[in-house]
């Protein structure tokens, strides 16, 4: 295995086994020709870099029919309003120029409509860049790289902030990247991105944020050690709830800004945990083993107990659960969802039916499987029903 950022030799630590496409949710016709890849992990100690050894291309996962969509969570839609609110009384300008990579349907971009700021976002899955185009929002369908912002010659040298939102850790070029954001950036310009953070994930035991998208798991130090390759800086670090633990990441040119002091703060709470070192990443893979031993025989309890079990909401995370602990409809009679793409579809890999809320509303379980577990709030004040007639709540994690 060779770190994707140095081509240097690291060693896996972890393999969560065969593992499909997180987001592959498949038609029974799909089943025998269904796409597996091993999810093996590993830890570059050079940049503090945790990383999947293979991955789909980009191309397969991020296609024609991506099956989720930013605005359908109160939550985000919330947090991409504060995130716009603080980007611009912080560090835009009128006619300030800004540019979103992965855009999604344009929740967050939407925020800057009625400004004067010149914004376009980069997103290259099909049916969410047109749900952003119709509400009015400067989209390029297409993946962010050297070659695609060609066509966006005002933005060349002249970009003020370039922003990004669980999307970095989806890009195997890392390199490519950030001579991308080099290209685009002002002098004095910044690139501002957030990704579930490797801290939080070891300390909640949330093995469920490493699936195929997610190629890397990024670190305070890691980053800061990432951008120092390419003379750039991380001048701030801002902890944000989001997807259960994510960081945010404030990047600038080399001594084009002062460095907040939660930086280096930030560098020594992480010293203080080894999460610079293989020795928190082999902690974490005794975890891993130890919580899905808990809830596989949690679930066996249930089902020799005669409860009915379903999941809540098919997201790309359940996919890394389901596939890890062999959890299939013989544990879990089905998952109700919102999104209309993955209705009426399996689970990759499992095979457990996909179906609408309202069945599960109509056929309340004894017991629920939150696989949204970061959304728990929403979601349990949308299920009060389900928790007044004595439904009971699972994860594998706290909640």
């Amino acid at each position: 295995m060779k770190c994707k950022l140095t081509d240097k030799k690291i060693k896996p630590f972890m393999s969560f086994g065969k593992m499909p496409l997180a987001n592959g949710f498949l038609d029974k016709n799909k089943f025998k020709s269904e796409y597996f890849f091993e999810m093996e992990v590993g830890f570059s100690e050079d940049l503090s870099l945790f990383q999947l050894n293979d991955h789909p291309k980009p191309e397969k996962m991020f296609n024609k029919k991506y099956p989720f969509y930013t605005g359908s969570s109160k939550l985000m839609k919330l947090h991409f309003e504060k995130y716009a609110n603080w980007i611009t009384s912080n560090f835009l300008k009128s006619n300030s120029k800004l540019i979103e990579i992965g855009s999604n349907d344009g929740t967050f971009l939407s925020n800057f409509r009625n400004s004067s700021v010149d914004f376009v976002g980069f997103e290259p899955s099909e049916n969410v860049a047109t749900k952003a185009r119709k509400n009015n929002i400067k989209i390029v369908n297409n993946f962010f790289n050297t070659e695609n912002i060609k066509i966006l010659k005002n933005y060349i040298n002249n970009t003020d902030i370039i922003s990004a939102s669980n999307v970095i850790c989806h890009i195997p070029n890392l390199k490519n990247l950030i001579l991308t954001v080099d290209k685009l950036l002002s002098k004095k310009g910044l690139f501002i991105f957030e990704e579930p953070y490797m801290g939080s994930m070891f300390e909640k035991v949330s093995y469920d944020q490493i699936y195929d998208e997610h190629i890397y798991m990024f670190s305070i130090n890691s980053v800061k050690k990432i951008f120092e390759l390419y003379n750039f800086e991380l001048i701030d670090v801002l902890p944000q709830p989001t997807h259960g633990g994510s960081m945010r990441y404030v990047i600038a040119r080399k001594k084009e800004h002062s460095i907040n002091q939660r930086v280096a703060e930030g560098l020594l709470a992480e010293y203080k945990k080894d999460l610079d070192s293989i020795k928190s990443c082999l902690e974490f893979k005794k975890n891993c083993e130890i919580s899905r031993e808990k809830i596989v025989n949690k679930l066996k309890k249930y089902k020799n107990e005669g409860k009915k079990i379903c999941g809540y909401a098919a997201t790309s995370k359940s996919t890394t659960i389901l596939n890890y602990c062999g959890i299939d409809k013989n544990v879990i009679n089905f998952i109700c969802d919102t999104t209309k793409e993955k209705i009426g579809k399996f689970s990759p890999g499992t095979h457990i039916p996909i179906v609408p809320i309202s069945y599960f509303h109509r056929n309340l379980p004894d017991i629920a499987y939150l696989f949204a577990w970061n959304h728990k709030e929403e979601i349990f004040a949308k299920e009060k029903d389900f928790s007044n007639k004595n439904g009971k709540w699972i994860s594998h994690v706290s909640i």
